[in-house]
């Protein structure tokens, strides 16, 4: 680490060590302060409140955080952790109802492969070997690749340049299999920049093999060519290898001093040869499936066509449904001459799909009136408009439009009407028509009919399809969708749920692999917004789907927002990281992603923290381990019940809260309750006792661990008949930890 840089973590916060590694820590053992991430900006002088490190000692006998009795049960709280409270229900409603009601046929999740399962995997961080092989293993090599292997070889970094879906993200993976010395492959944040690359933030490995996907565009103010060239030596002297793609930059303009190579697709015949094979199908399936492969195919359908014709579907069926011809009807409806009923037919579909008639037509003819205006035969006046839609016959129009498809749906007994298109492709093909054919004055009016709907008609289903339908319109109108939507939306343009809805696109763009760094990049842009409404917007979407894609990058934005100088911002913070954590444990992610950093925090090395830096970080890390509102468990209770390798951060985590004096007895009455909680959580609440406890001891000092027994006991008080055994386990385990 260079004199600059040593300079510049003096001055700042100590953070915490760099988590694109994911949960496979790396087998030696490092030195955190040799791979920190890039300190956040600290807050203007005075902006501080004053600092509470010298308050007495808090006595209270719930732990902050915890999940308090009834209201009328209990004094009355500040606003601001009313406010919190209601902000993580909003949260936790928000990210419950996303993945439990998330119909995505046909999406392309996680990096190169086509499992809906990967909507709840990290995007970043090291790949294991499953997920390796998952890539090599099908991949076929373009012609262009052997040039890129050359130069990766010859530089130590590459970058591989061109569009969506020409198949840089599995190539990255196979170039640097191909050359790297070991077998390790980690796949970084696309939110690095050039200068962290270059000052060793990830701190790169001898043998071990990087990939950026999807590098964000960043000013680099006529410097680009330098500031590669230092990302190169940087790589070259740690004996590693560094494979960045990106949509960019154009090879006449790119930099010299590191190849940018402009990328080509293989042959997707061969790509979809292989993976039958490699399925196990016969010769004849494979000889039809290739035969009737339609031209204009994206790699990722030819991936997922091959999953389904190895799982027995008919190929001739499944290829209607991918390439340049399976849009083709959605086309020729939109050639013919349509009427504005029509238009408004498909534009509601579009953003409202799955309602019933009533709620349908009601959406339909509030449309129309935003939109009549740019129709001649309906702006004349308000009294045609208004007549034509009171006479609309609207039930037999939509019977008789083929872009509409009623579908019965089971509904506990009962069976509803749905209105659907007839396949569910339709959906991305009519708003990129719709983009195509209609002006920006009926925009307009889509903008202002959204917005009165999602303010006025709030429900978790309705902005989830609103959402997704924008996230499907980002693909042909980015702009739009950002400065119509996005932005006034999560500014509170349209209340709490244009709030909510803005962060349920930004969770459906994470669920295609192509927009989820553009997601990382508006939600980055939000965080550091003096506006605290959009700042608020970008916690509650790093809480959730982004958290767990960039779980790095939403750790890193969360625990800077801590800091901030108004406490309900800051609150609201830390209720996120909670939120993240549960989230994280849901999805059978690394949970260790939010814990280890404020670990390290907690330990405070060099005694870089100020006063109120170090109150914030105590408050947030007691509210990550307490009571979730949602679950109503303790978090550590869950974790390594459901993950045995989150044991280790939890003890590194509970030994530096209970370091910090002023809160011990709050953090001994959470230690206890968790440990009650361990019964409810497990059938083995003694291994996962005796496991808390060796993963505690190891993280304590020799001297403290002896102390610890008499203090919990201490604080419980009376005999606690339901917790004593494992009370009991849990401390002899921290007694028997050897140094």
């Amino acid at each position: 680490m260079d004199e600059e840089e040593s300079a510049k973590r003096l001055q700042g916060t100590p953070e915490p060590p760099d988590a694109d590694g994911g949960s496979e820590a790396p087998d030696t053992p490092r030195d955190p302060g040799d791979s920190p991430e890039a300190a956040p900006p600290q807050e203007p002088p005075g902006d501080d409140p004053k600092p509470r490190g010298d308050r007495p000692a808090d006595n209270a006998d719930t732990p902050r955080g915890t999940e308090q009795p009834d209201e009328a049960e209990q004094p009355a709280r500040p606003d601001r952790a009313k406010r919190a409270d209601e902000t993580a229900r909003a949260q936790n409603n928000v990210n419950q109802y996303f993945y439990g009601a998330l119909d995505a046929p046909g999406a392309i999740f996680g990096i190169g492969t086509a499992d809906s399962a990967n909507a709840r995997r990290r995007a970043v961080g090291r790949l294991d070997a499953g997920e390796a092989d998952a890539i090599l293993a099908p991949y076929v090599e373009p012609d262009c690749f052997e040039e890129a292997v050359r130069a990766l070889q010859q530089d130590g970094v590459v970058v591989l340049v061109g569009p969506p879906g020409t198949g840089k993200r599995s190539a990255a993976v196979a170039l640097v299999a191909k050359v790297a010395e070991g077998t390790e492959y980690v796949v970084l944040s696309p939110g690095r920049s050039l200068e962290d690359l270059a000052g060793g933030r990830p701190v790169f490995e001898k043998g071990v093999g990087y990939v950026l996907i999807d590098r964000m565009n960043e000013a680099v103010g006529g410097t680009a060519d330098f500031d590669w060239r230092r990302v190169r030596d940087t790589v070259r002297e740690q004996g590693a290898h560094l494979v960045v793609t990106t949509v960019y930059q154009g090879e006449d303009d790119a930099p010299g001093s590191v190849r940018h190579m402009p990328w080509q697709p293989p042959d997707l015949t061969a790509v979809l040869r292989l993976r039958l094979v490699r399925a196990g199908c016969g010769q004849d399936t494979v000889e039809q499936a290739a035969s009737l492969m339609p031209a204009g195919c994206r790699i990722a359908e030819v991936a997922a066509a091959a999953a389904r014709i190895a799982d027995g579907a008919d190929p001739a069926g499944v290829w209607q449904e991918y390439g340049a011809a399976a849009a083709q009807p959605v086309r020729d409806w939109f050639d013919e001459p349509r009427s504005p009923q029509e238009w408004t037919e498909v534009t509601a579909l579009a953003f409202v799909t799955g309602l019933g008639y009533r709620d349908f037509e009601t959406c339909q003819e509030r449309l129309e009136e935003h939109v009549a205006a740019t129709f001649p035969v309906l702006a004349k006046d308000e009294e045609t408009a208004e007549a034509t839609r009171r006479d609309a016959d609207r039930r037999l129009s939509l019977s008789r439009n083929s872009l509409v498809a009623v579908e019965e749906r089971k509904d506990g007994a009962l069976t509803r009407s749905a209105l659907v298109f007839p396949h569910s492709q339709y959906r991305r093909w009519v708003l990129e028509e719709l983009w195509s054919k209609r002006s920006t004055a009926y925009w307009d009016g889509v903008r202002d009919w959204l917005t009165e709907l999602v303010a006025t008609q709030p429900g978790l289903g309705l902005q989830l399809s609103v959402a997704s339908g924008l996230a499907l319109l980002t693909r042909p109108a980015f702009d739009e969708v950002a400065e119509n939507y996005l932005h006034p939306w999560a500014a509170g343009a349209a209340g709490p749920a244009g709030q909510s809805t803005a962060t349920l696109v930004l969770h459906c763009m994470c669920l295609d692999e192509g927009l989820a760094a553009t997601a990382l990049s508006v939600a980055r842009g939000w965080a550091r917004s003096p506006d605290p409404e959009l700042s608020s917007t970008a916690t509650a979407a790093f809480s959730g789907a982004l958290g767990v894609c960039f779980p790095t990058d939403a750790v890193k934005a969360l625990l800077h927002r801590t800091l901030r100088r108004f406490d309900d911002q800051a609150l609201e913070a830390m209720v996120a990281l909670a939120g993240l954590v549960v989230v994280l444990m849901e999805c059978d992610q690394d949970a260790g992603a939010v814990l280890r950093p404020l670990a390290y925090r907690l330990k405070d090395e060099g005694g870089k923290l100020t006063a109120h830096q170090k109150d914030r970080t105590l408050d947030a890390a007691l509210i990550v381990v307490a009571r979730h509102t949602r679950t109503g468990r303790m978090v550590c209770a869950a974790l390594p019940a459901r993950d045995p390798r989150q044991a280790d951060p939890i003890g590194e985590l509970w030994a530096g809260l209970l370091a910090n004096r002023p809160y011990r007895r709050r953090v001994l009455l959470c230690l206890h309750l968790t440990l009650r909680d361990l019964s409810a959580g497990t059938d083995e609440p003694e291994q996962t006792a005796e496991r808390l406890g060796r993963s505690l001891g190891a993280a304590l000092p020799p001297d403290e661990r002896p102390l610890l027994g008499p203090s919990l006991r201490q604080v419980v008080g009376r005999f606690d008949e339901a917790a004593a055994p494992l009370i009991d386990i849990f401390l002899d385990a921290v007694l028997s930890t050897e140094d």
